[in-house]
């Protein structure tokens, strides 16, 4: 007779940057006597919290939280290692008689990890990688994502020619294995999930407030030192340089914009990146969505909540 599996209840948290993601789990973290797992691609990196949006000492001090600022800056860090180590914290969690909330807006992490993807041994060669960078270097992104899309349209379609780190990446596992990085994706798909997740989207049904309020927390970033901050890592190349927020600043720290024409770029850039994000996570039915503008946000959560029994058995 096949044994069942216990699934762990877990309460999962997604939404566009600027959507109050961090706010709304802190309160059901305190209402459902939980702890948070960020599931944040940036704020697992140390030393810039302004550009990635890190919660502040007083969020933390409201809600335990797993997974931010623990790398430095030059690790490379996998979708796989964040499964591998979200799924540890979340286990720890659940075994302490405690409820895991899973907050962020990385849907690649969400999906993989509350989906309960294993990921084989993913091949790297040194030397395949420095002839793409080179590659990259000379085409540029554009052309890169035209050359991908002769041979894996979905991940094309899905990159943008600023993703230079997952563009190399796709030609990397393509060439070394001979399948797509998206068919090795589906191929990853090995086990059943462990989790039994309530999924609740935040976000506002007008757009344009969403935008606002994107526009707003750069002005607060700005006043908080993220020009100061992008400054002190410069140009070093390093993954975690290339989030919204630092790159953006580049060309105004080159003497080739103005500082306006740099910010006014980075709320650009990080509007476009909310609409990736929405787009993404309306692709999964399992997300209920609560409009901040129309709605009381925890009132409404923990009516989704409370219609799925959340207890540690």
């Amino acid at each position: 007779m096949k044994e069942t599996c216990v699934k762990i209840p877990i309460i999962v948290v997604v939404g566009p940057t600027a959507s109050g993601k961090t706010s709304l789990a802190i309160e059901i973290a305190k209402q459902y006597n939980g702890e948070i797992v960020s599931a944040d691609s940036m704020q697992i990196y140390k030393g810039f919290p302004i550009a990635c949006a890190a919660p502040t000492l007083e969020e933390k001090k409201q809600a335990v939280h797993h997974l931010v600022e623990f790398l430095e800056p030059s690790v490379k860090f996998s979708v796989a290692d964040y499964v591998i180590l979200a799924s540890e914290k979340i286990r720890d969690i659940f075994e302490r008689g405690k409820v895991p909330v899973v907050v962020g807006g990385t849907g690649l992490y969400i999906n993989s990890l509350v989906d309960g993807i294993v990921f084989g041994q993913q091949k790297t060669d040194a030397t395949l990688r420095q002839e793409l960078e080179d590659m990259f270097d000379s085409l540029g992104g554009e052309e890169m994502l035209r050359r991908l899309s002769e041979f894996d349209s979905m991940s094309a379609q899905r990159l943008n020619v600023g993703d230079r780190r997952r563009i190399i990446r796709a030609f990397e596992v393509y060439k070394l294995s001979g399948i797509t990085i998206s068919q090795q994706n589906e191929l990853s798909k090995a086990q059943e999930s462990p989790y039994s997740p309530v999924m609740i989207g935040i976000t506002y049904k007008d757009r344009e407030k969403l935008y606002e309020r994107i526009n707003k927390r750069v002005d607060i970033m700005l006043e908080n030192g993220l020009v100061e901050e992008a400054r002190a890592f410069g140009e070093k190349g390093i993954t975690a340089a290339q989030a919204i927020g630092h790159k953006e600043l580049i060309p105004y720290f080159k003497s080739e914009a103005t500082l306006d024409e740099a910010i006014d770029t980075l709320k650009r850039e990080t509007r476009r990146y909310a609409k990736r994000q929405l787009t993404w996570f309306r692709r999964d039915d399992r997300i209920h969505w609560i409009y901040a503008d129309e709605e009381n946000v925890c009132e409404k959560a923990k009516e989704i909540i409370n219609k799925k029994v959340i207890t540690n058995v």
